[in-house]
């Protein structure tokens, strides 16, 4: 049996990357799913995440088409950063405006639709997914503006756990570690990152970065009713990135 066959999901960011490969799985998985992105797309409903009235508007299309909203994954994201004396507000607001202010949003109207909406046999009424980021529970070199919108998500997202738990909404975000996607392929094909690229892959335990797939199975458990007992939850993907640090001595030990 499919995992999530009847559940009505959206999905924000699903033109590319870790959205992109959470809706095919969802969809391939039995879920209705809607598709939304900042950048048209045959098969997806154009939705920048920081517009409140394009959100609630599309929300509401959503549960007139289709009755309920049970799952949210909020994957709409961009990459921003800088040392903070050099950066201009602008650029922050920016920033903060997709990946925090945009899951704020998105959070927002779902969840209201989700309170309205009468609880399935297991009591449950949605699920939240929001994707935050190792980035988001430690430090990260330029990071600035990318590692603050992500530590608020992750917080954000225990704050509703606590307080939507008991209506029967779990919420929980998925901490990726670095993950081969557009957004991570526009910051490293930059001039001067090939090594700094290097280190990063070679800092994560596995040897190597994660899949957009990788990501999506985890979005998968936190939707399904497996995860029926998780919520408030930072779960890291990150093939063992924020596990240690290396430093040469596996290879010592003949492990490397």
């Amino acid at each position: 049996m499919k995992r999530l066959n009847n559940l009505v999901a959206i999905v924000t960011g699903a033109a590319s990357g870790i959205g992109a490969a959470t809706a095919a799985r969802f969809n391939a998985e039995g879920a209705t799913v809607v598709e939304w992105d900042a950048t048209p797309y045959a098969g997806g409903v154009a939705v920048d995440v920081r517009d409140e009235a394009a959100v609630q508007g599309s929300i509401a299309d959503v549960v007139r088409a289709h009755g309920r909203v049970d799952v949210l994954v909020n994957a709409a994201g961009v990459a921003g950063g800088g040392p903070v004396h050099l950066m201009g507000a602008e650029e922050w607001d920016r920033v903060i405006g997709v990946n925090l202010t945009g899951t704020f949003v998105t959070n927002k109207y779902v969840i209201a639709a989700m309170l309205d909406q009468e609880p399935a046999a297991n009591g449950q009424r949605g699920s939240i997914i929001n994707i935050a980021s190792i980035e988001g529970i430690e430090g990260t070199e330029g990071g600035s503006a990318y590692n603050a919108s992500k530590g608020g998500v992750v917080l954000l997202t225990k704050n509703l756990a606590m307080d939507y738990g008991r209506r029967g909404i779990r919420a929980n975000a998925i901490c990726p570690g670095f993950i081969d996607t557009p957004m991570m392929s526009a910051v490293f094909d930059m001039d001067g990152m090939e090594d700094i690229r290097k280190s990063f892959v070679n800092a994560h335990a596995l040897g190597r970065c994660g899949t957009p797939a990788e990501i999506a199975s985890a979005a998968l458990f936190l939707a399904s009713e497996d995860a029926s007992f998780v919520t408030g939850s930072a779960l890291v993907v990150d093939g063992g990135y924020t596990a240690g640090h290396g430093h040469g001595i596996a290879e010592l030990m003949g492990l490397g």
